[in-house]
């Protein structure tokens, strides 16, 4: 698969994955399926192990992205951030030919297609080699919705969404009680704790930070979605 190191935010259907590379940890992001899910292999630099989040599809397109040498990262876990079908279609292959260990929130366990192994709730972490990500659970696209955080110690904080944010609004929900909540979560758990500079990488489409969204958190709420 071709890669590119000019990461952007943007990657296309069917075409180039785009790594970034930070001190410690390499983030490649890469289009997936139908619905341009986005796929996201995090590889720790200093021992090669790596996590992928949302094995959404194309189980072949993912196995090219960790590629097939020798030097190949180890994938040891795969996060699903939400029970949606369409962020899982990959995950039982991918797991079962890497042997990786899968992660939902509880709330979103039922639906996927194999047992979890580990179930995380709100304030937990997940290594990827010497690497450490936070679980932060926001509650109303689904009820076990969860995004993942990096803090690089090294420059601004990184944070994978899920369909919870995106540039432009919050996830899809189906009653003003799920938007309120999302929302809610959104703002006190995500805005409210970290910077403009956070980096945060969705679950569809293009990234953004929170700075350029700030400013649309009140027209946001106002509208309802």
């Amino acid at each position: 698969m071709n890669v590119t190191e000019d990461y952007t935010g943007h990657v296309e259907p069917g075409g180039a994955a785009a790594r970034r590379t930070l001190d410690a940890l390499t983030i490649t992001k890469v289009s997936v399926g139908p619905m341009d899910n986005n796929a996201y292999l995090l590889v720790c630099r200093a021992t090669n192990e790596a996590l992928v989040i949302d094995a959404a599809n194309d189980y072949e397109r993912l196995s090219d992205l960790i590629g097939h040498g020798p030097d190949r990262p180890a994938l040891r876990t795969i996060v699903t951030t939400h029970q949606h079908a369409d962020h899982w279609q990959a995950l039982g292959a991918l797991a079962g030919a890497y042997g990786a260990d899968t992660v939902v929130h509880p709330a979103d366990a039922d639906p996927l297609p194999v047992p979890p192994d580990i179930l995380v709730e709100h304030g937990d972490t997940i290594a990827v080699g010497e690497v450490t990500l936070e679980v932060i659970h926001l509650r109303g696209h689904t009820p076990g919705s969860i995004a993942l955080l990096y803090r690089d110690p090294q420059g601004h904080p990184h944070l994978f969404t899920g369909d919870s944010l995106f540039p432009g609004g919050v996830g899809k929900t189906t009653s003003p009680e799920n938007f309120t909540s999302l929302i809610d979560d959104v703002e006190q758990r995500i805005f409210d704790q970290l910077p403009d500079e956070t980096w945060f990488y969705p679950g569809h489409g293009d990234d953004s930070t929170l700075g350029a969204e700030r400013p649309k958190l009140p027209e946001w709420r106002a509208r309802g979605w």
